[in-house]
């Protein structure tokens, strides 16, 4: 999907397209505006003096995506939204709505299955989609289909997308960002000198900044320089396993199946503060936050049927380390006080002399609810944290002067 959150906002507030405009943060004083407008059904018709402006943003949020004209700025996703202030101050910020966002993928997804039901689902605005046993998938090289399915999503959503058609889903990722926005691109299998291999090695899925660094000091700058180099030396500068993947991605190979159901290997939720947070003098607050997530993760766990053993935290600190702790039980459980009394075991095993600036709670080892109850009931029994007592009392607060002084 093109720009797919802001696209969605636009959708609401129609009177924005065209101008930079910028998704991220929490919500404010200054959307209180929005909020009002929304209740009067009156969204498409606030002048757009009403709306917040970058420039007037204080705090330590991101972004979460950009319109098109925002990007010309240089502004992009991951991005601190002071920095952006910098770069597009007269950019409007609007605050996220996941609520929204997950009604219009569930919509353009619908539109997706009726047409080609072998779809993967990779996230809240992107599918893999297996075109091979569609009525019309192969006519004119995947393009009917294609643009098939652009109308309908277009009709159903008032949201474009853009379509990257390949023998596989390596191929298809990359020639689905070469016509953004609202576009269609075709690899065939002859393509791959043409229109692959010219471009950076950063445009393969699954080779980061690092690896891109590392490749450059050996003079891999293109993708065509990645393949011309010999499977064996690549094994040998990245790994056995790694180094044979860059050989057979930089030729164009990729043996992946469209998935058509997976199960998710965890549930997180975590926030960045407006500020640095200590864990003495702020504990009450950093208490109540700590609590907050564990009760969403609970409830994203028992939203969507799932348990998990093993509860993790995670911690950014003010000079941007991060540390991440997990503890194991032995039985599985979804409820909300269990998981934090195991996230504050976990808690009282990294130092906490600095402050804070991000804090998360993790659920992993997952299954489904159902099939661990049909196990019977002493696998779904609460999971208590051993050899900490004060750990177990669910009043205790978890930032506590008296164990980190």
């Amino acid at each position: 999907m093109d720009a797919f959150y802001a696209s969605v906002e636009l959708l609401r507030y129609p009177q924005l397209k065209g101008l930079p405009v910028v998704i991220g943060g929490g919500r404010r004083r200054e959307d209180d505006v929005l909020l009002q407008a929304a209740a009067a059904g009156a969204l498409d018709r606030l002048p757009l003096a009403a709306f917040p402006r970058l420039r007037d943003y204080v705090g330590r949020g991101v972004i979460t995506t950009a319109t098109y004209a925002a990007r010309q700025f240089g502004v992009g996703s991951a991005m601190g939204i002071m920095k952006a202030a910098r770069l597009c101050p007269d950019a409007i910020l609007l605050p996220v709505d996941f609520d929204e966002y997950r009604k219009y993928s569930r919509l353009f997804k619908e539109q997706i299955l009726a047409i080609a039901p072998v779809m993967e689902n990779r996230g809240v605005d992107e599918v893999y989609i297996d075109f091979s046993d569609v009525p019309g998938g192969q006519e004119e090289g995947g393009l009917v289909l294609a643009r098939r399915l652009q109308a309908a999503i277009l009709a159903a959503t008032g949201l474009t997308c853009s379509i990257g058609v390949a023998p596989n889903k390596l191929l298809a990722k990359m020639a689905s960002e070469f016509n953004k926005p609202n576009g269609i691109a075709i690899v065939g299998e002859d393509d791959l000198e043409a229109k692959i291999w010219p471009l950076p090695c950063r445009r393969i899925n699954g080779i980061g900044p690092r690896t891109d660094e590392k490749l450059g000091q050996h003079g891999i700058v293109t993708i065509a320089d990645l393949a011309a180099r010999d499977p064996g030396w690549l094994m040998e500068h990245f790994g056995r396993s790694y180094g044979a993947w860059l050989h057979a991605a930089a030729q164009g190979r990729d043996d992946r199946p469209v998935v058509t159901a997976s199960e998710p290997v965890s549930m997180s939720r975590e926030t960045t503060f407006g500020r640095d947070l200590h864990a003495v003098h702020d504990k009450a607050e950093l208490g109540a936050v700590f609590t907050r997530l564990c009760e969403q993760v609970a409830a994203d766990l028992a939203r969507k049927g799932y348990v998990g053993r093993t509860v993790g935290i995670k911690l950014r600190y003010d000079d941007f380390r991060s540390v991440t702790r997990n503890f194991t039980a032995d039985v599985f459980t979804a409820d909300a006080a269990t998981i934090r009394r195991l996230a504050g075991q976990c808690l009282k095993r990294v130092p906490l002399d600095r402050r804070l600036r991000l804090l998360g709670v993790r659920v992993g080892s997952l299954a489904r609810a159902d099939e661990v109850a049909a196990a019977g009931p002493e696998a779904l029994r609460r999971a208590q944290p051993r050899h900490n007592k004060k750990a177990e009392d669910p009043t205790l607060p978890l930032f506590d002067e008296q164990t980190y002084p």
